[in-house]
């Protein structure tokens, strides 16, 4: 009788706690989730990338509005999740790695692209819960592209740096967006031009630790 009892009392709380709308324990609080919105928890120490979405580009634009630039085919980042708190926080990612390739451009007396370089690496990315994404660098340190343009007169180093970048995140197809970050040129020849706008948008974001699981912002 007394088992009989304590059942049905075990029976009872779980009837309510259901009631009550308890989130289960494997639903998570964070900023960064995997699976689906408020799925589980991303964890410190895993590993984040993407590549660019399907069908889009790169580019190093010499304005904001323009179309005279460099354009890369590919483009990956790679970062560490360093914090991931609850949904009204921020999450923090070391980007470790981010690489250009497939590039070319229209610059008239420009002949090709021998690479496009991302410096001073780490940089710290900032997810908050509302989307927002900031990229800065460490302290003392700034943001800096060295693009390399082949032309009649031979190889030239185009290097350009910023403060920060800013974009967004977004949960409907799991993107990063950057819309013309802009970039100072701080060295080069006259075919580098002044100001360089960064435009990219990286889809879907993974969670490659846990076996490319798509990522979620809360």
């Amino acid at each position: 009788m007394r088992t009989k009892t304590l059942l049905a009392l075990a029976g009872t709380a779980s009837a309510l706690v259901l009631a009550a709308g308890v989130t289960p324990a494997s639903a998570a609080d964070t900023v960064l989730t995997t699976g689906s919105a408020g799925g589980d928890a991303v964890a410190v120490g895993d590993e984040l990338s993407a590549s660019l979405a399907s069908g889009t580009t790169a580019n190093f634009y010499s304005s904001a509005t323009g179309t005279s630039g460099v354009s890369c085919a590919v483009s990956t980042f790679k970062a560490d999740v360093t914090a991931n708190p609850a949904a009204s926080g921020s999450a923090t990612e070391s980007v470790k790695q981010h690489t250009f390739s497939s590039c070319t451009s229209n610059v008239v007396g420009v002949l090709g692209v021998t690479s496009v370089t991302v410096n001073n690496l780490p940089y710290t990315s900032t997810v908050s819960s509302d989307g927002a994404v900031t990229v800065t660098p460490a302290a003392g340190s700034v943001i800096q592209t060295t693009v390399v343009l082949r032309t009649l007169l031979g190889s030239i180093n185009c290097v350009y740096q910023a403060p920060s970048i800013s974009g967004t995140s977004s949960n409907t197809d799991n993107s990063i967006n950057f819309t013309s970050q802009a970039f100072t040129k701080t060295s080069g020849s006259s075919l580098c031009f002044s100001t360089g706008y960064f435009t990219a948008k990286y889809a879907p974001v993974t969670d490659t630790t846990q076996g490319g699981a798509t990522v979620f912002v809360n």
